[in-house]
């Protein structure tokens, strides 16, 4: 009786010591995959990618006087200005495989938040609205069917002194069920269906600090933090890769333009290190023409006239976006 219950023991027991192996070696091949990435780089891993410390995160922002309303040549922060890009139909990716069809549409709002940064200094910052939508065709109909799956409010404020755009953080809202015609999203709260708001941060909150959105001389080359917010996993880096290109869009064509890659630290086993995933094209004059395959379709300024005169413009315009704070 006593052998069979040794030998049940026994074999428990070395059972539960090849589990614990099995685990133990899981995470040290883990373990050795994240060190793969930054092996002999020395302090050059910050955030996950190995040339991290090639990219400028000290903008010196205390020598910037801000300013809500501008232009820079790539980046127009003027409010009413508006941007919508689509994926065209049949866009196919490097390996041939046709993409999903998306719309984005970016307005600068008249509204603007301010900032307050970790040493203390308040920044008032211009407030850009991003709207995503999914793109299906309906199969009976034709017809092009959108749905709106993302709401982001984008805080940016150029520099006087240099003319470069620098970004103070978001809040973005993802409903991968959709939001209704009152930005309510839709899907079950309990559920991946769910509203997240995942991803959103402040400068000055947590760590986190501006990053530079656009630089108001571009250089062949230059790497530059677009974000650096580590505890909300939003630390994308920009590289300038060519200038002076020829854009050819649906919405027009333009000459003197520039390629910017864009890199995830955070998705580095996923390719996140690589800036071919995300190219964007920026172009004078109008900014974004080409995000990935979403190409700019529309430019302009929009506005409503809802303040009841006898001429165009929109004096209310300005109140006509607060209700978005009510999230916030």
């Amino acid at each position: 009786m006593f052998c069979k219950a040794l030998s049940r023991y026994a074999i428990l027991v070395l059972g539960f010591v090849l589990v614990m192996s099995l685990c133990i070696g899981l995470s040290g091949a883990i373990a050795q995959e994240e060190d793969d990435l930054c092996e002999g780089q020395g302090d050059g891993c910050i955030f996950g990618c190995p040339d991290d410390s090639l990219f400028t995160m000290d903008f010196r922002l205390e020598d910037c006087k801000f300013q809500t309303t501008g232009v820079n040549p790539f980046f127009i922060l003027k409010p009413g200005y508006q941007v919508v890009l689509e994926t065209p139909e049949g866009a196919v990716d490097d390996e041939g495989e046709e993409v999903e069809r998306e719309k984005s549409v970016e307005t600068v709002l008249y509204d603007t938040k301010m900032i307050t940064l970790e040493d203390g200094r308040r920044i008032n910052a211009r407030v850009v609205e991003e709207r995503a939508y999914e793109l299906e065709v309906d199969e009976d109909t034709g017809e092009v069917e959108e749905k709106l799956i993302e709401i982001s409010l984008n805080w940016f404020a150029i520099c006087k002194k240099t003319n470069a755009v620098y970004y103070f953080g978001e809040w973005s809202r993802d409903c991968p069920a959709g939001f209704d015609e009152d930005d309510v999203c839709t899907g079950d709260p309990d559920t991946e269906e769910g509203e997240s708001t995942e991803g959103s941060w402040e400068a000055g909150v947590d760590g986190a600090m501006a990053g530079l959105m656009m630089t108001g001389t571009p250089l062949l080359g230059s790497k530059y933090f677009q974000e650096i917010a580590e505890e909300q996993e939003a630390v994308d880096r920009g590289e300038i890769v060519a200038l002076g290109l020829d854009v050819v869009v649906p919405a027009g064509d333009w000459s003197g333009c520039i390629k910017i890659y864009d890199t995830n630290p955070m998705e580095a086993k996923d390719g996140g290190c690589d800036g071919e995933n995300d190219p964007k094209l920026y172009c004078p004059g109008v900014g974004l023409v080409k995000d990935q395959f979403l190409e700019m379709i529309s430019f302009g300024y929009v506005g409503r006239d809802d303040d009841n005169d006898d001429d165009d413009d929109d004096d209310d315009h300005h109140r006509s976006r607060h209700h978005y704070w009510r999230w916030y």
